[in-house]
């Protein structure tokens, strides 16, 4: 029993160690082939053990009449990353969207994934190789596998920083290509996600300011 505990200890302070700040607070704008479409906040607050994420959109320009949206994720912190319990989606003119997890069921962490969570859940489990992630969005699910493509110095408004980039491995010729850079030296937070549409559409979201 002694040894159990010192082992449960050890996961929780291995968590702590390679953990992002307790509180951690990043702007991001996204835009479409460079034309800024919207503004986003997320935050991140955390003890170790368990975990709140929370998001708001607003939009620009005439994006701006379409209201705003708040989406927020909470659960634990587990020595493989965030263990979501609940997420939420609330929008402007549409039904709120919810997500639910069994804090008992003994799901691998990257198979009980949120939108939310699944990109902060690398900066306490930052991957190595590639990982298939299972991602809810309160309606459907729905998996992705991300391979490690090395370390990449990325420039953003909020600074520039090397980065692990993930590439997102594309099953058929009609997804979407998705790319996340990680910062390293700021305990893998996300600092930009690109995604290109087949249409050769852009979609870029790069952080503009990081509290602390």
């Amino acid at each position: 029993m002694r040894n159990l505990y010192l082992t449960i200890a050890l996961s929780f302070a291995s968590a702590a160690a390679a953990a992002p700040p307790h509180r951690v607070e990043i702007g991001y704008e996204i835009a479409r082939d460079g034309l800024v479409l919207a503004e986003v906040n997320q935050r991140l607050e955390h003890d170790g053990r368990s975990y709140r994420l929370s998001e708001t959109w607003k939009g620009k320009g005439i994006l701006a009449l379409r209201g705003e949206a708040v989406r927020s994720s909470q659960g634990t912190v587990a020595a493989d990353g965030l263990r979501p319990q609940k997420f939420e989606d609330k929008r402007t003119g549409r039904e709120t969207r919810q997500a639910e997890f069994d804090p008992a069921a003994r799901t691998p962490t990257l198979q009980r994934q949120d939108q939310l969570s699944f990109i902060w859940t690398f900066a306490f489990a930052p991957p190595r190789n590639a990982v298939t992630v299972s991602v809810a969005d309160g309606k459907h699910g729905t998996a992705y596998t991300y391979e490690a493509a090395g370390r990449e110095r990325v420039k953003t408004p909020a600074g520039e920083f090397d980065a692990l980039r993930l590439v997102k491995r594309k099953d058929n010729p009609q997804d979407k290509a998705t790319e996340i850079w990680l910062a390293i030296e700021r305990h893998y937070i996300p600092v930009r996600v690109l995604i290109i549409d087949k249409d050769g559409a852009r979609l870029d979201q790069v952080a503009v300011k990081i509290s602390p």
